[in-house]
């Protein structure tokens, strides 16, 4: 066969997929979903007989381009089918216009699996851990707690401010949770007697030294800490411990009884 012969062979043959990808039936539409010519996969989306299910076939292949996810993204079944969304989201070739617009109709749950995906972009990652933060003043406790412990480090640190009781051990044993965010929870208003002794309690935190002396210094802390901790610290951190201006008179007299005993006053 020469050259001329085989273009024409070639033409011929692209002519017959685009035809089927056009008119082709629902059985024959997966077959076209593996087609390698963007052309035919664009022509497929006019099928009468394209459904949910072809697209969610296409979306599986990662070496599709962005104008071909577009042309998805503007299908019916795309903006009927959560699956699709879905899919599209996941896509590592969707552009970030797109998912800009995808991800908010994501539920909460399915956002926090868009930053675990494996090869997720860091901006896809940012932009799904910005929309969980911003609907967790509407999120219910029960949802909140599972969160907490699934959670990746930014959002589980946003729900430990909150500070509610029944969020602080879901959050401390979260294994994303580190340790500035325990320290910066220290030094906020929501840190209240209880909570500061769930993380004096707690063993993955009790023995973190910055969080000790955070904990030592916050005028909330109660007695107990000051009693169980001091006989185990350094003459050299309790003079200094003494020195905090936020301590209360009765923090300061376990310090100074602490530091008699020593003879360190």
């Amino acid at each position: 066969m020469d050259g001329q012969s085989e273009v024409q062979a070639m033409d011929a043959d692209l002519a017959r997929r685009l035809r089927r990808a056009l008119t082709g039936s629902r059985e024959e539409l997966f077959i076209t979903m593996q087609d390698p010519a963007p052309e035919v996969l664009h022509t497929a989306l006019r099928n009468r007989a394209l459904n949910e299910l072809h697209l969610l076939a296409l979306l599986k292949r990662r070496d599709l381009g962005e104008d071909l996810l577009r042309a998805i993204h503007q299908t019916e079944n795309a903006r009927q089918s959560h699956k699709v969304r879905r899919a599209l989201i996941r896509h590592p070739h969707l552009p970030t216009s797109l998912l800009q617009t995808l991800l908010p109709l994501l539920h909460l749950f399915e956002l926090l699996d868009i930053c675990f995906l494996p090869g997720v972009a860091p901006d896809q990652k940012l932009a799904a851990e910005r929309l969980i933060i911003q609907r967790l003043p509407t999120t219910p406790l029960g949802n909140k707690i599972t969160l907490a412990r699934r959670a990746t480090a930014t959002v589980v640190a946003e729900l430990l401010k909150e500070g509610h009781p029944a969020l602080m051990e879901p959050c401390l044993e979260n294994p994303r949770l580190q340790e500035m965010a325990v320290a910066r929870f220290l030094r906020g208003v929501r840190a209240d007697a209880e909570n500061i002794s769930i993380i004096a309690r707690h063993p993955r935190w009790k023995a973190r030294k910055t969080l000790r002396t955070a904990i030592l210094k916050h005028p909330r802390t109660p007695g107990i800490w000051f009693a169980l901790w001091l006989p185990g610290m350094r003459g050299p951190e309790i003079i200094q411990l003494a020195a905090s201006q936020r301590l209360t008179p009765s923090q300061k007299s376990w310090i100074k009884q602490e530091m008699r005993r020593r003879g360190l006053a």
